[in-house]
């Protein structure tokens, strides 16, 4: 099976030409663009698997490039970018992107978020029967029953856990952002859902994480949201 299309859309061409090597060093197919109007072509006309995103654009902000984007297609869009405010992670992420690399960034670092996006572009092409039952590490859920386990122990949730947890599963390995999961849970985006989001997932993390030893499966992005981890 050939390794996914990368449209990389970076102005600077030295950063680009970085990226392009990396890829070109581990297999990946790519395209580039320079600027926004060359990324909605090449885009469109291509449509690549990912799509590698600078914000910072000659003729437009990215965001507004993801915008486009998400009005035809849900092709997954990684930002990598300078700006390192918690706001322009959220706008980014609200905005439809998937994941946010801040620069400078590692080789290896890269990589693996490209790993954990092509491992979701393959679970989004399970059948629905494959779907039914999730299972990440010694995590499953089974979502015709309505239950999980941890192991061979059911674990015992609150009907908000369990659809906070099934949100994190349906799309592992992205950070979603505070806003998105208050809305798909609670249907809006008060102060004080957040301060119950909080609660609910401190309580939910004491139930999936609890040995100390043990996998990690929810990660916490400091003033913009939570990403459920794969763990092999």
């Amino acid at each position: 099976m050939n390794k996914p299309l990368i449209l990389v859309v970076e102005d600077d061409r030295s950063v680009n030409n970085l990226i392009t090597t990396i890829l070109k060093t581990h297999d990946y197919r790519y395209l580039t663009a320079l600027n926004g109007a060359e990324a909605v072509l090449e885009a469109s006309s291509h449509n690549p698997d990912i799509v590698l995103l600078d914000l910072g654009l000659p003729d437009t902000d990215g965001v507004d490039i993801i915008k486009k984007i998400r009005t035809w297609s849900n092709m997954p869009i990684i930002v990598i970018s300078a700006r390192n405010e918690d706001k322009d992670k959220i706008e980014a992420l609200d905005a439809g992107a998937d994941d946010y690399v801040t620069k400078p960034f590692s080789v290896e670092e890269l990589l693996a978020r490209l790993r954990a996006t092509t491992r979701r572009l393959s679970a989004s092409g399970q059948t629905q029967a494959e779907d039914a039952v999730f299972e990440n590490g010694e995590l499953r859920i089974e979502y015709a029953a309505g239950c999980a386990w941890l192991g061979d122990k059911e674990l015992h949730l609150t009907p908000i856990e369990y659809k906070l947890l099934c949100l994190l599963a349906r799309n592992v390995g992205k950070v979603l952002t505070h806003t998105y999961i208050m809305q798909q849970i609670w249907g809006s985006s008060g102060a004080s859902d957040i301060a119950s989001l909080r609660v609910f997932m401190a309580t939910l993390r004491k139930k999936i994480d609890s040995s100390v030893d043990g996998p990690q499966y929810i990660q916490t992005h400091i003033g913009v949201g939570y990403r459920m981890m794969k763990v092999e």
